[in-house]
């Protein structure tokens, strides 16, 4: 049921003109990105002949896509997410799949997955970006499959909380806002505080993606991630759960 429902997410996503509006704006940020950094590899290389051990093609082309990659998704992430739940309330079908056979788990996992899907479309570019500069250079494959984990666990971290803040409110708009907000503030935690502010720092997930960013797959971090998501799926499960007890 839950693979039915993530199928039935992406048929109506991809059935709005925001979806492909969306996907194909990260597609040209991500390739203009790409190239950018492919010229100025090009134009640093006499430099870089010079040097003992030289930065790669994969720490100075790939990985700052990757960076780009994840700032992309969580501009993006709420303009997909806002309409997940809802829609539902606008729509004033939420009491039919409310009361619909089939678990809040199984709703809202089908639906986290359906997003998921979509963000591996654009994460597989990424990747594949990367993989076309073999044509010229060897690549570091352990940093470009620490960027590939990074930023699919840093998109089901966007996922999850759009997911919830889809599920707090009945339009679509407030929805969107309030995950960007939050978004926003969970990514400049480690801009604003201090290298004292240990704890802080720890919530950021800026902070936790670098790691990935640089090829270091950290068990906190993956944790870190791993319950970020789980946590927020598991609170929209619960809020659905009690409307449908609530009738």
């Amino acid at each position: 049921m839950i693979f039915i429902i993530a199928h039935k997410e992406l048929k109506t996503l991809f059935a709005s003109p925001l979806a492909w509006t969306l996907l194909a704006l990260m597609q040209l940020v991500l390739a203009w990105i790409f190239l950018g950094r492919l010229d100025a590899f090009l134009e640093i290389q006499p430099q870089l002949l010079q040097i003992a051990s030289p930065p790669g093609v994969t720490e100075i082309i790939a990985a700052p896509v990757f960076a780009t990659a994840a700032v992309v998704f969580m501009m993006t992430t709420p303009l997909l997410t806002m309409r997940l739940i809802a829609e539902e309330r606008h729509n004033h079908t939420m009491t039919f799949l409310i009361s619909a056979p089939i678990s809040m788990t199984e709703i809202v996992l089908g639906k986290f997955l359906g997003l998921m899907i979509f963000f591996s479309a654009v994460i597989t570019l990424v990747f594949m970006l990367s993989i076309s500069l073999l044509a010229g250079s060897a690549l570091d494959f352990g940093l470009l499959l620490s960027n590939t984990a990074g930023l699919i666990l840093i998109a089901a971290c966007f996922a999850s909380l759009g997911l919830f803040m889809s599920c707090l409110t009945a339009q679509p708009a407030i929805a969107a806002a309030g995950a960007l907000g939050a978004l926003l503030v969970l990514w400049a935690i480690d801009i604003t505080t201090n290298d004292i502010d240990n704890i802080a720092q720890d919530f950021s997930l800026l902070k936790h993606f670098e790691n990935f960013n640089h090829g270091v797959i950290d068990t906190f971090d993956l944790v870190y991630f791993l319950l970020f998501t789980i946590t927020f799926i598991v609170l929209s499960i619960r809020k659905l759960d009690g409307e449908r007890l609530r009738g």
